[in-house]
C-alpha cells in the first residue's frame, strides 16, 4: 500500500511547501511499512529531488491541460493516481493550491478530510489528527473513519527530515477529462522570496510613515535572508502589494521568525503570525499590543532602531565571510 503526496510546482520547480508535504507522509511510511508515491502535474525542473524527502515512486503527468492551474483536472488525476497505487491516504500542503484541490477530491472520493494538520496522525485509537483551529489559538484531535483518508500539512509546522531515497520517475497519463475552466493570463507575484515559503519574515505597519521608508525594511530583509510582508492598512493604502499583507483576512504565515515593525498587533493581525516561532516586535509604544505576544520587544523609534540592526546584520556578514 502507498500514500500518495500531491507535489505542487511553480514556475517550473516543486514548492518547498511539496517537500514538507512528503517529508510528512514518508514519516508516517516509516512507521507503517508502507511506501510514499508523489504525483506531479505539469513541468518541473527537480522533480528528482523529491526522493531527497522520502519519496520512492514519482507520478508525472506532463499533459499541457495542466501547464495552468486546474484544480479540477488535477483532482481528477490525483483520484486515477490513488486507484493506480492503492493508495488509502492522500497528503497535501496546506496552501492555495491544496485548499483548492483537497476538498474536491474529498468529494469525488467520499474521502474524509482534516485541514491544517499540525502533526503527525496516532492510530493507538483509530486514525486521529491534530489540526490548528480558532485562528491558530487551540488545537483540535480529528478522527477520521473513512476507507480514503486525505490530509493537509500546515506550512511549517513540522520539522523538514530527510530520507536520501532515490525515486523512480515514471510518466502517468490518467483519463481527466477536459476542463471548463479557461485561463486567459496570470500575474505573478514580484517577490524575490514567496512570503508563504519563508523562514524569516520582516513586516512593516503604519509606523513607517509612508512607502517611501519601505527602502531600510527590504535591506534588513535581505541582510536576513527574509521575505518583506505588511499588515492590512499598509496593503489597502498601496503602500505595497496585497500579496505581502498577513493576518487573518491576508497570508496565515509560520516562519521561524517574524519581525514586526510599527505594528500595533491588532488580534486581526496576529490571527496570520501567532504560529510563528519567534516574534520579535518593535514599536515606540511601549502599551502596544504585539508587546503580549512577543518573544522579543524594542520599544523604540524604527527609524532609529531599524538601521542599528542593518549595520550589525552587515558586520555578522562580513565576520561570516572573513
Amino acid at each position: 500500500m502507498s500514500i500518495l503526496v500531491y507535489a505542487n510546482t511553480a514556475n517550473n520547480t516543486i514548492h518547498k511547501s511539496a517537500y514538507e508535504a512528503v517529508s510528512y507522509a514518508s514519516q508516517m511510511a516509516e512507521k507503517n511499512g508502507e511506501t510514499v508515491t508523489a504525483l506531479v502535474a505539469g513541468n518541473a525542473d527537480n522533480i528528482d529531488s523529491l526522493g531527497k524527502y522520502g519519496a520512492d515512486k514519482i507520478l508525472h503527468i506532463k499533459s499541457e491541460s495542466l501547464s495552468d492551474f486546474q484544480p479540477t483536472l488535477i483532482a481528477k488525476a490525483l483520484e486515477a493516481g490513488a486507484k493506480a497505487e492503492n493508495a488509502k491516504i492522500i497528503i497535501f500542503s496546506h496552501d492555495l493550491s491544496g485548499k483548492s484541490i483537497a476538498p474536491l477530491l474529498a468529494a469525488y472520493m467520499k474521502a474524509g478530510l482534516v485541514t491544517g494538520a499540525v502533526a503527525l496522525p496516532t492510530t493507538d485509537d483509530g486514525f486521529i489528527v491534530k489540526k490548528s483551529v480558532f485562528s491558530g489559538k487551540a488545537f483540535a484531535n480529528t478522527k477520521i473513519n473513512t476507507a480514503t483518508k486525505i490530509i493537509s500539512v500546515m506550512p511549517n509546522a513540522l520539522e523538514l527530515k530527510s530520507f536520501d531515497k532515490t525515486s523512480v520517475v515514471e510518466d502517468f497519463s490518467p483519463e481527466i477529462g477536459i476542463s471548463r475552466l479557461i485561463v486567459k493570463g496570470q500575474e505573478m507575484e514580484s517577490a524575490e522570496l514567496p512570503l508563504t515559503e519563508a523562514d524569516r519574515v520582516v513586516s512593516a505597519g503604519r509606523g513607517l510613515k509612508g512607502p517611501e521608508n519601505w527602502g531600510m525594511i527590504e535591506e534588513l530583509a535581505k541582510l536576513l535572508g527574509a521575505a518583506t510582508a505588511c499588515s492590512r492598512p499598509v496593503s489597502d493604502m498601496g503602500w505595497r502589494p496585497h500579496h505581502e499583507h498577513v493576518g487573518q483576512t491576508g497570508f496565515a504565515i509560520r516562519p521561524d521568525l517574524y519581525i514586526a515593525i510599527g505594528i500595533s498587533g491588532a488580534i486581526q493581525h496576529l490571527a496570520g503570525v501567532n504560529q510563528s516561532k519567534v516574534i520579535v516586535v518593535i514599536n515606540s509604544d511601549s502599551e502596544a499590543p504585539f508587546f503580549k505576544s512577543a518573544d522579543y520587544g524594542i520599544v523604540g523609534d524604527a527609524f532609529e532602531v531599524v538601521p542599528k540592526l542593518i549595520e550589525a546584520a552587515k558586520k555578522m556578514e562580513l565576520s561570516s565571510n572573513a
